[in-house]
């Protein structure tokens, strides 16, 4: 069955996928012809698919990386690390991989659709690992070799059981011996137990970076990191306690929790970066005098870490909807005046709902690559700041995090605000989405085969890991509120007099929402208290939803951005209608405040709701191809429902259509 062939019973009379692009009454560009869909991959890709992701698009698709039924637990979680080499083996410098913040996330939205312990594995290895300890070991007294080539896997240790989101407050410790000068290495109390890294059995060799406090001459110098090896191929090492923890539903990881009982590890193992010095002697130095900032320092990887669990969330949710938006043109259903039935997709319910998660994944998209930006630029700021490189590193490689100082603290602050509303934002999104994805699917989507289902537990852990998103976007919302790292933007009084589904004057009003959250939180943190913490938890709520209204408007830019960038006027038009589609469905919640303040008017309130679903009816010709942009090969997707006559996967030899009966 021809799904394009399919749609054109159903569309909208007039609609048959020919002519050229028209205005439309309120101004915005009507796509009547053929949508190229490789340029929408060029725009969502930042023109760099063949650069950054093709690769992997055809590393992933290969036998090795194909879904598998009926694997235990431990056979998944050795199949990640066996994935996890595989991977490994295809990449050219795996230093320059681990410094280029553009190719790591690049790697991850790919992982994100394959294996959900594959890509916490890549994860922790490549960023937290290995990128940690490029950056901090800045006397390249260690070498990266084994890990490099991963004869030895590395792994993070800094939560503790009783200290999560506080972690600068845990309570392992690593004491100097001025007499041997080296550490002692151990956990004090039961809440000091580190808490669900993956030093479990899988994977073979093992070692950690453990967040410990450094004591020197009986003073806590704050918590700093320290490579330990953890475990060897007969188990963990001496004084080295590691308990596997509880199962996780759709995830192998080997996760466990681990204690130190005084173990010994030499002066190499302290990576006290460029911020701090201790002499053989015990004399401890830093320039920075705050044991906490000491410690963000040192954990300086997890905001490049948001950016990898955001691109791995985002790449899931590509997948869900190539799935069930080829299902829906695929499976048939009844429909009035219908002898043979229609697609599902045929339905405008089907239509908004599945349209408006393909819209919410092109904002996250852009929204992915302009952090990306931002990130890469601090990248640069800090290899012009080192005046040392890592030998055996590629050019572009070279010193980038090592003995390195961030040299605007300003535009540091910018970073970390738009990564940390990023990162909730599209992590959120892309479980939304592949919840619709489920649904819209029915009963096939919740069967592992077709992939959709296995998507939910990975980002649910994205959403978890690296900060938990309320919490990140707490601290997010409080820089916010006093000016930190956020420059409140200036309505478009321009824009405001052009229609109110015009994509500039939705932006405005995506600007006007923004500075109506940041007045509202405002005003309730200005309420009198004597309490600070209840001086909080007045604004808190309003401003979540500030710092959500900012990560939307950062999209909604990126967004028009992008489509300025699309030159065939055809595609440009798709993809003007999908921002439409996308700020319609944002501002929808919002339109009595705006409403309320003179921003719209009772006829424009009236009107959101027919224009969602007329520009539904004019994206749905054009669905296929808006996730055919994606650019998901079939060897990665594997979903039989994704493919032409999916029914054949259920075809039984035996079954009794197979026979021919003579007459």
């Amino acid at each position: 069955m021809n799904p394009a062939r399919t749609a054109a019973a159903w569309l909208p009379e007039g609609r048959t996928g020919g002519g050229t692009s028209e205005r439309t009454a309120d101004g915005a560009t009507d796509p009547g012809g053929a949508v190229r869909a490789e340029l929408l991959t060029e725009v969502l890709f930042d023109g760099r698919f063949d650069d950054l992701h093709r690769q992997w698009t055809e590393v992933l698709s290969r036998r090795l990386f194909r879904y598998q039924d009926g694997l235990s637990i431990p056979e998944r979680a050795e199949l990640a690390y066996t994935r996890l080499r595989a991977v490994n083996d295809e990449v050219d410098s795996v230093e320059e991989l681990v410094t280029a913040t553009d190719r790591l996330v690049a790697l991850h939205e790919w992982l994100g659709m394959v294996d959900g312990t594959l890509t916490t594995l890549a994860t922790v290895h490549y960023n937290l690992f290995l990128g940690s300890l490029l950056r901090l070991d800045r006397e390249h007294a260690i070498d990266p070799t084994p890990f490099n080539r991963l004869r030895e896997y590395g792994t993070v240790l800094i939560t503790e059981l009783g200290y999560g989101n506080n972690a600068a407050e845990l309570e392992t410790t690593a004491t100097h011996r001025p007499e041997t000068d080296d550490f002692v290495l151990h956990t004090p109390t039961a809440g000091a137990q580190k808490f669900m890294p993956n030093t479990g059995s899988a994977g073979g060799r093992k070692s950690g970076l453990v967040a410990a406090r450094l004591i020197v001459r009986g003073q806590d110098r704050g918590v700093f990191l320290f490579l330990v090896p953890l475990r060897d191929e007969r188990g963990p090492l001496p004084g080295i306690r590691v308990r596997p923890l509880s199962e996780i539903p759709g995830s192998a990881v080997d996760h466990a929790i681990t204690s130190f009982d005084r173990v010994v590890v030499p002066r190499t193992a302290l990576l006290a970066g460029d911020h701090a010095e201790l002499t053989a002697e015990g004399t401890f130095r830093s320039a920075v005098g705050s044991r906490r900032r000491r410690f963000l320092r040192s954990i300086q990887r997890v905001t490049t870490g948001k950016l990898c669990l955001s691109a791995a969330a985002l790449g899931g949710a590509r997948a869900a909807l190539t799935v069930a938006v080829r299902y829906g043109h695929r499976r048939h259903t009844f429909a009035p005046a219908s002898r043979t039935g229609v697609p599902v997709f045929a339905y405008r319910c089907h239509q908004t709902r599945l349209l408006g998660a393909v819209a919410r994944a092109y904002a996250a998209s852009f929204l992915l690559r302009e952090a990306v930006r931002e990130c890469g630029r601090g990248d640069d700021r800090e290899v012009a700041g080192s005046g040392s490189a890592r030998r055996g590193t590629g050019a572009g490689a070279a010193g980038r995090g090592v003995g390195a100082t961030v040299v605007d603290v300003a535009e540091a602050a910018d970073v970390d605000v738009l990564v940390a509303a990023a990162k909730g934002w599209i992590t959120w999104q892309s479980r939304d989405i592949v919840t619709e994805c489920r649904e819209r699917c029915g009963a096939q989507g919740l069967l592992s085969a077709n992939r959709v289902v296995d998507l939910f537990t990975p980002i649910e852990s994205t959403i978890t890991a690296e900060g938990d998103n309320l919490v990140i976007w707490t601290k997010a919302a409080a820089d916010m509120l006093t000016g930190r790292g956020y420059r409140p933007p200036s309505p478009d009084r321009a824009a405001s007099t052009g229609p109110p589904t015009d994509s500039r004057h939705l932006l405005d009003l995506l600007v006007r929402h923004e500075s109506q959250c940041l007045q509202h939180a405002r005003s309730r943190l200005g309420l009198p208290s004597a309490d600070p913490l209840d001086r909080w938890n007045h604004a808190v709520n309003p401003a979540l939803e500030l710092v959500d209204a900012y990560a939307t408007r950062r999209a909604a830019e990126a967004y028009l951005a992008a489509v300025g960038r699309v030159g065939d006027a055809t595609t440009r038009g798709v993809l003007d209608q999908l921002f439409r589609l996308f700020a319609l469905q944002r501002l929808a919640p919002h339109a009595g405040p705006l409403l309320a303040d003179g921003h719209l008017t009772a006829e424009a309130v009236h009107e959101l709701r027919p224009a969602i679903d007329r520009i539904s009816a004019d994206l749905a010709p054009h669905a296929l191809a808006l996730v055919e942009a994606f650019a998901v090969p079939d060897g990665i997707l594997q979903a039989p429902i994704a493919t032409e006559g999916y029914a054949a996967a259920y075809d039984d030899p035996a079954g009794p259509w197979q026979s021919v009966v003579a007459g």
